[in-house]
């Protein structure tokens, strides 16, 4: 099974009218989720404020230290240590190694306590080559850890900031192999993860550097703080759009099994950080997601959002889920089957997410039930059986757009069989039924008075299948009793011509000249 790297085009769910844009939208989301705003801020580059060696003593010092200060001041005090450390750097008397350490600290300190730490200034002032040269082997681990950590917050800045690490680039790598002590090689990790989560061209050059077997092999062993941050750079390092990453990724021997085995058994932030890493593999990678499947990987997710109420946990391991629903349609029904109907089934902890308060939760286990309503026939009839259906029929009327937008997804999906090619799907008349008893016709006009083009179609499509579907030809009835020829009527004249000529079809054939002449 090859990886082409074209995800998106590959992870087509079973076609149907309604279902089939819903998948493929949300899966090319997952590949470049980091483009979002709230991801960009959260994941992407995170600034370190307490060190990786745990020392305790030193952590509350950087707590005092974190006050505001005018940025002038500030940049005066950077460009101050960069000197410092330049004339340490130069100086070889005694208590050399000593000098330095103190003034890689200071630089380090200043770098750290601030919200808009003073990174242009410390750059002007040359700070790179001398924490390169701070970086060389057989410098003492003290020595090393004070310079990764200049480097990790001064990645953490703007674009240009991050890729004057270039130079530095290879000796982090290096730092990262078993002969460096823990919190050396996680401090190093932290940065090539900053710079890392800045680009698609910044990861090219780690890849081509071998940036990623070493940080792959810092999540084989239990400790926790190395694998949360080896994990995160790894998630960094792997995302798309290109699926090279992934590819190489999943070669090197052992590291699915330490991806199983942390998803199982660790704490919930270590697991946050691999379910990540899941995220992209799951969009970008067949081997991957094929090995995963092979190994479990449903329901050690399902466990996951069974137990957890953390919001950070249950968003990725939702985007993981729906990734493999839509590849694997048979091993999903598998364990429907085998566990429908309980709060811990599938369905079960997709219930649970559908109830929570938080918004993106409630969209994403959306989501993931259109890619499984998407499925078979077994598919469609386990949802409709289930305590999920009056959630889903109270959510398209009472909550905000984007939620009502993948809901809608799953009760059209719910309605129709799977179609091959471009035939009109058969209409499964008693789930229609149901759900339009339900009161959702409301919810889907809606959809069609609304300016987004996705959803106007999905609305139709609905439409369609309540004109056509409903029995004793009440579709017509029950669409102007909503007042759907009016919302269908605004598209007479609509500049997009395939919801132009599906709306004005619907009204011509079902609300023609010879509309209620019978009566």
């Amino acid at each position: 099974m090859a990886d082409d790297g074209s995800a998106s085009n590959r992870r087509d769910p079973i076609k149907s009218s309604v279902g089939n844009v819903a998948g493929q939208r949300r899966r090319q989301q997952a590949v470049t989720v980091a483009k979002e705003r709230r991801e960009l801020l959260v994941r992407a580059k995170r600034l370190c404020r307490v060190g990786t060696n745990g020392d305790v003593e030193d952590a509350l010092v950087e707590n005092e230290m974190m006050v505001d200060e005018e940025q002038p001041i500030l940049e005066a005090q950077a460009s101050k240590s960069v000197e410092e450390l330049k004339s340490a750097v130069q100086y070889q008397g005694k208590g050399a190694m000593q000098k330095r350490v103190t003034a890689l600290r200071e630089l380090r300190r200043l770098l750290s306590k601030s919200e808009f730490p003073p990174v242009e200034a410390a750059l002007r002032a040359g700070a790179i080559p001398l924490l390169v040269q701070c970086l060389s082997f057989g410098s003492p681990d003290e020595q090393l850890l004070e310079s990764a950590w200049c480097l990790t917050n001064i990645a953490a800045g703007k674009p240009e900031e991050t890729k004057a690490l270039l130079p530095a680039l290879p000796l982090l790598i290096a730092h990262l192999g078993e002969k460096s002590s823990a919190p050396v090689a996680e401090q190093c990790a932290w940065a090539i993860g900053n710079v890392a989560g800045e680009g698609e061209d910044l990861r090219n050059v780690l890849l081509s550097q071998g940036a990623l077997p070493p940080l792959a092999r810092m999540i084989f062993p239990d400790k926790g703080s190395t694998v949360r941050t080896a994990a995160w750079a790894l998630s960094n390092l792997i995302k798309g759009p290109e699926s090279k990453a992934a590819a190489q990724l999943v070669k090197i021997d052992g590291i699915l099994d330490a991806i199983l085995r942390h998803l199982k058994k660790t704490d919930e932030e270590t697991a946050t950080e691999i379910a990540w890493i899941i995220v992209y593999l799951s969009a970008l990678s067949d081997i991957a997601t094929s090995m995963l499947l092979k190994g479990g990987i449903l329901q050690l997710l399902i466990d996951r959002l069974a137990t957890s109420s953390s919001l950070q946990l249950l968003i990725p391991v939702l985007r993981s889920l729906g990734n493999f629903v839509a590849v694997d349609p048979k091993a999903v029904l598998t364990i429907l089957i085998r566990e429908q109907n309980t709060e811990e089934s599938i369905i079960g902890v997709l219930a649970k997410c559908l109830r929570s308060e938080h918004r993106v939760l409630k969209k994403e286990a959306a989501w993931v039930l259109s890619n499984i309503a998407a499925g078979s026939i077994e598919h469609k009839r386990m949802i409709h059986s289930t305590e999920v259906m009056p959630l889903l029929l109270r959510i398209l009327s009472t909550s905000p757009f984007d939620i009502r937008k993948e809901v809608a997804y799953v009760l059209g999906n719910l309605c129709v069989e799977s179609a091959e090619g471009d035939r009109k799907p058969g209409i499964i008349q008693e789930h229609l039924v149901s759900i339009v008893s339900g009161g959702c016709l409301r919810g889907f006009i809606e959809l069609v008075r609304s300016p987004d083009i996705e959803a106007a179609r999905l609305g139709l499509q609905f439409i369609e299948l309540v004109l056509r579907g409903m029995p004793n030809g009440e579709g017509p009835k029950l669409v102007e009793g909503e007042d759907g020829i009016d919302a269908m009527e605004r598209f007479q004249f609509h500049e997009n011509e395939e919801l132009r000529v599906m709306a004005n079809s619907l009204v011509d054939k079902y609300f023609g000249e010879d509309y209620g002449i019978d009566e």
